[in-house]
């Protein structure tokens, strides 16, 4: 496994459209591990194949409910009409959020890392992570959705007192 660098703001391949997995190489089973390992050491919640400068339809989440999950040419619907507005970041434009609406419950059918087709229906935070991510699949990013001016985030380290 390996840490990859993540692409940020003004990068041309993240306003790109993915193209789809067709199989499952010994390759994409290792960008999917190097994806969980850099979102997770950038302190991420999400990672899409483009943020590390790939093209695929293949993205990683980890919202800390104990599950990872792994989506491969996904397709996400909409359940109900219901709206969540949240504040919104993403490691491809460190050091901002922003509010963005979407819906509060979403399906999605989507490959796992075995090329085994699931369907999940999530919402809440689950159903943001799921949506943000897809949005990179498709170039865009999530500060064209932001209600209002992007916000300054300062992240603070905790001492290694405070980490136990």
């Amino acid at each position: 496994m390996a840490i990859r660098s993540i692409r940020t703001i003004g990068d041309p391949i993240l306003e790109k459209k993915t193209k789809p997995v067709k199989e499952m190489t010994d390759r994409i089973k290792d960008l999917i591990s190097d994806m969980f390992e850099t979102m997770y050491e950038a302190n991420g919640v999400g990672l899409a194949a483009p943020q590390v400068g790939i093209l695929k339809q293949l993205f990683v989440v980890d919202i800390g409910d104990g599950k990872q999950y792994v989506a491969i040419n996904p397709e996400i619907t909409t359940l109900g009409e219901e709206m969540q507005t949240g504040e919104e970041g993403c490691l491809s434009v460190p050091g901002k959020e922003g509010l963005v609406t979407r819906p509060m419950r979403i399906l999605m059918k989507a490959l796992n890392q075995n090329m085994e087709e699931y369907e999940l229906e999530a919402s809440g935070f689950l159903a943001r992570a799921f949506m943000h991510e897809n949005d990179h699949l498709q170039g865009i990013l999530y500060t064209e959705k932001v209600e209002g001016e992007l916000e300054d985030v300062v992240y603070e380290e905790l001492d290694e007192e405070e980490q136990i």
